[in-house]
């Protein structure tokens, strides 16, 4: 998996590549972690590369959303692939965190 931040301000980007698994998923956990300690109140995740995702995935998006929550900032996911937001459709995570179906959607927001 990889994982490239692009910042703006307040605004983190994460554009993510690859699965998202109980073995990569810490990365994603880390770059989440890091965006927050910069003081990112905007973090947008870029789904679109990502060809799985397993429940270990989720925490770590869903904890990022408390993280956010915590210092009144927000969560977006931008995905297009049908299997991945099926995932997030299951979970009932499309009710709590915006989904967008390109990067110039989540940041016009």
């Amino acid at each position: 998996m990889l994982v490239r931040t692009t910042e703006s301000g307040t605004r983190s980007i994460l554009a993510v590549e690859g699965e998202v698994d109980a073995h990569t998923a810490p990365q994603l956990k880390s770059a989440i972690a890091a965006s927050l300690d910069r003081g990112t109140t905007e973090l947008i995740v870029d789904l679109d590369q990502v060809t799985f995702m397993d429940s270990t995935g989720l925490g770590v998006l869903v904890g990022g959303l408390k993280g956010l929550r915590e210092v009144g900032g927000e969560l977006r996911i931008v995905c297009t692939r049908r299997p991945i937001l099926r995932i997030l459709e299951i979970t009932g995570l499309d009710k709590v965190i915006p989904l967008y179906s390109g990067l110039a959607e989540a940041t016009s927001v």
